[in-house]
């Protein structure tokens, strides 16, 4: 894969965080910044294939009943 230069502004408190989060790894920014935006890419990726499949099981019919609903919610809101 080849590797191309990109320019972008950022906040001074946001390079200052990169920078001591590359020094405490013995990193340089750019292999933060290289990180960070696969761990992005990342996450976009699976929302989408998530937020698709929610609308393809929604257009076939595929809905949760009141009692799945009330029962994912207890689960989720009773976790020690």
């Amino acid at each position: 894969m080849s590797k191309e230069n990109i320019t972008f502004r950022i906040d001074s408190d946001q390079k200052a965080a990169l920078d001591a989060i590359a020094a405490g790894m013995n990193r340089d920014r750019s292999h933060i910044l290289n990180e960070a935006v696969a761990t992005y890419l990342k996450m976009y990726h699976w929302q989408t294939e998530e937020i698709q499949k929610g609308i393809a099981e929604a257009n076939s019919g595929d809905f949760a009943d009141d009692e799945e609903v009330k029962a994912t919610f207890a689960r989720l809101t009773n976790v020690c």
